[in-house]
């Protein structure tokens, strides 16, 4: 059995899910924090949380599909596992330090256009 494509799948069909359920949650609540930063402006609020929804799907599944070339070859279906957790954790940390560091980078840089 090669376990290595067994991983592969289930992988990417974890972090996808992930991915588009994080997206979802913060795409639904960066309308109100976006607005919060533009008032009076809500057709562009939408527009830019829009184009953020769209730039986080497309860097992180492309990021977690990069990931696959540097996995070892794995032999057993304990070694499978541990794979798994460390490279579904690493994904889920990098999304939450690119979630923080959008915030910041957005709150510093619409503060400055607006003023």
């Amino acid at each position: 059995m090669d376990y290595n494509i067994l991983g592969y799948g289930i992988f990417i069909s974890i972090i996808v899910f992930i991915i588009v359920v994080v997206g979802k949650i913060c795409y639904r609540n960066g309308n109100i924090f976006v607005d919060e930063l533009i008032p009076d402006h809500l057709e562009l609020c939408q527009q830019i949380n829009k184009s953020l929804l769209v730039a986080y799907y497309l860097v992180n599944i492309g990021y977690a599909s990069m990931t696959l070339i540097g996995w070892e070859t794995i032999t057993s279906s304990l070694q499978l596992i541990e794979i798994m957790a460390v490279k579904v954790a690493t994904i889920i940390c990098i999304l939450s330090v690119l979630h923080y560091l959008n915030i910041f980078l957005l709150t510093n840089t619409i503060h400055k256009l607006i003023k």
